[in-house]
């Protein structure tokens, strides 16, 4: 298992930027170990809902976790205001970064991370599969 660590600046998209490093990079399979960091902006889908809230902050990022490739990516998030109310959910586009986040991924090289409609559930479920050779 190879690791990657990086650092976003202020005013860059948290969700878009992991998308565009797993595609630029090629990731077959990779996790999140790793994430803290604060947002001015968190865009979040909770449990159960279709829509995507959004919420102005300043939050620290308490929990960042999830899989990614360049097939797609499926990440949740645990963020805090400043009074400590807690809130998480699916990670959507538009969590801006507020100063910096540092992220620490693991890239899992024997697999191959696939996004797939799933029949029982309707959404784009993770397919698991092995690397192929190239």
């Amino acid at each position: 298992m190879d690791t990657v660590a990086l650092r976003l600046h202020p005013g860059d998209d948290l969700r878009g930027a992991l998308a565009d490093l797993a595609q630029a990079q090629g990731w077959e399979a990779a996790c999140i170990v790793t994430a803290v960091g604060s947002l001015g902006q968190a865009a979040l889908r909770w449990a159960g809902q279709s829509e995507t809230t959004v919420l102005t902050g300043p939050f620290e990022i308490l929990s960042l976790s999830g899989t990614l490739s360049r097939h797609g990516l499926h990440l949740h998030c645990a963020i805090a205001d400043g009074q400590g109310r807690t809130f998480g959910g699916h990670l959507q586009p538009g969590c801006q970064i507020y100063t910096t986040a540092e992220i620490v991924i693991a890239l899992l090289p024997q697999y191959c991370f696939r996004r797939e409609t799933d029949p029982q559930t309707g959404y784009l479920e993770l397919e698991i599969g092995p690397r192929e050779s190239t």
